[in-house]
């Protein structure tokens, strides 16, 4: 696969991830404001951690890793 190809790919996939955030939010399932997510303020600070978001992306990208790089 060229250079060019690949970017395509990318792109296309980045808006694909895109447009299922938004529809994600409509749906009132905001990515980055679930349960169990950090949230720290303070008088003039505000701390936040999406730990159970990172949780979530990085097993659905695990999956999608290894459903795609099986071997037939």
């Amino acid at each position: 696969m060229n250079l060019g190809r690949l970017l395509i790919s990318a792109g296309v996939v980045l808006i694909a991830i895109g447009a299922l955030v938004l529809l994600l939010n409509k749906a009132n399932l905001p990515l980055g404001r679930l349960p169990g997510d950090i949230v720290y303020r303070g008088k003039n600070t505000t701390f936040y951690f999406p730990w159970v978001t990172c949780l979530i992306l990085s097993l659905l990208g695990t999956l999608l890793l290894w459903f795609f790089n099986r071997r037939p």
